[in-house]
């Protein structure tokens, strides 16, 4: 379990808040990030199944959440996505 320490912290990384072109830049970054680990460091299947299992409950609960896909529901012109304005108005 000592390959999990790197890569549980990407599961706590939120979405950007800025502009929602800044979600692809992050998205491609994740996914470099996550090739590259497992190419150098190559964890045992153990800790690859945890780590895809809770990334695939993370982003089937809520799919605006999940860092991989850069996608979202725009609003105000495509400025803001909508799970930022819940968060902005709910406030």
């Amino acid at each position: 379990m000592y390959c999990l320490q790197w890569l549980i912290p990407v599961l706590l990384i939120p979405k950007h808040w800025l502009h929602p072109m800044f979600l692809i830049e992050q998205a491609f970054f994740m996914w470099f990030y996550i090739i590259g680990f497992f190419l150098e460091r190559r964890p045992c299947h153990i800790c690859s199944a945890i780590f895809f299992i809770a990334l695939g409950l993370i982003c089937y609960a809520d799919p605006d959440s999940c860092i991989f896909w850069p996608s979202c529901n725009t609003e105000n012109n495509s400025e803001m996505c909508k799970y930022i304005e819940r968060e902005v108005v709910g406030s």
